[in-house]
């Protein structure tokens, strides 16, 4: 990478095992399938993709195994343009997604961690300069509580967090998220690590229990409902285009990688969220994650004034 990073993401690097069902098995039931392709995934990866493919100088940190997914794992990235200096590779396994996708183009994932599990404190700190020189690092749940507090404490810009899967991590370190991203299900599931759950499964009402349990502001995403916006007392609804998904694999992930793009071009978080909006549905129209994101010369899909 010839410039410095504007987008340093701390996170995961998967090799993504794919399968396609008429629709998801029973417990203890068999059915057959298509598929097993191995692509490349992970969250902290799809989310660094999407933003380099949007435009942001992006830099990653995190890890891979020495086995054969090493190679699917990274391919993406680097075809993208984000900088792989500070990926490392340990002994044992890359980290592995099993997922299943319906003819409704749901999905099921499993995440086996592998190599991931080593991003902890000690690794996150031997970064430090590139991290402290970002103006955004992007954070998920898909490493150690240590790192994802050390690589807090370490940033000297904006601090972005969708903690996805909702792991339990340092309260005050969580609460340095703006914007927190979450989508409906795992913005309850922090309110119950901050104490402040509540009954109401309302967009707003979830919006506001974040914005009152401390968090500069939250971004609420909704999937076909689009995304809610809030920070101080406003709430700005963000539509999303109406489109037939393929696949909703990664596409949360598009949504988060093409926010921070947005932010460090200058957009504010309602411009920001609603550029993402376009991207994340443009990511449902195609198979797999990272391959599904759209490059600069793609054109995105409209949101329909119907």
């Amino acid at each position: 990478m010839s410039e410095p990073a504007e987008v340093v993401v701390v996170g995961s690097l998967n090799a993504d095992l794919s399968v396609r069902v008429a629709r998801h098995p029973h417990p203890g039931e068999t059915l057959l399938g298509s598929g097993g392709v191995v692509t490349a995934g992970g969250k902290g990866a799809n989310q660094a993709v999407a933003a380099a493919l949007q435009g942001a100088q992006v830099a990653m940190v995190g890890a891979v195994g020495d086995d054969p997914y090493a190679a699917p794992a990274t391919a993406v990235l680097r075809t993208s343009g984000v900088d792989l200096t500070a990926v490392a590779t340990v002994p044992g396994t890359t980290g592995l997604a099993v997922i299943t996708v319906d003819d409704a183009g749901e999905n099921t994932i499993v995440v086996v961690p592998g190599a991931n599990a080593t991003v902890d404190a000690a690794y996150v700190r031997s970064h430090a300069a590139l991290i402290a020189s970002a103006q955004v690092l992007l954070l998920q749940g898909e490493i150690p509580a240590d790192g994802f507090a050390a690589a807090v404490d370490l940033a000297g810009g904006r601090v972005v967090v969708n903690l996805a899967p909702v792991i339990e991590v340092d309260v005050d370190k969580l609460l340095r998220a703006d914007p927190l991203l979450a989508n409906e299900h795992e913005a309850g599931l922090v309110l119950d690590m901050l104490g402040a759950g509540i009954a109401s499964g309302d967009p707003e009402d979830l919006v506001s229990a974040l914005i009152d349990a401390g968090f500069p502001s939250v971004v609420l995403t909704l999937g076909a409902a689009g995304a809610l916006v809030g920070y101080g007392a406003t709430r700005t609804p963000i539509p999303t285009p109406r489109v037939t998904p393929v696949d909703t694999v990664g596409a949360g992930d598009a949504f988060a990688g093409a926010l921070v793009a947005r932010l460090v071009a200058g957009d504010n978080l309602v411009t920001a969220a609603e550029h993402a909006a376009r991207v994340g549905a443009f990511a449902t129209l195609g198979a797999g994650a990272q391959t599904s994101y759209p490059g600069p010369t793609d054109v995105l899909p409209e949101v329909s004034d119907a």
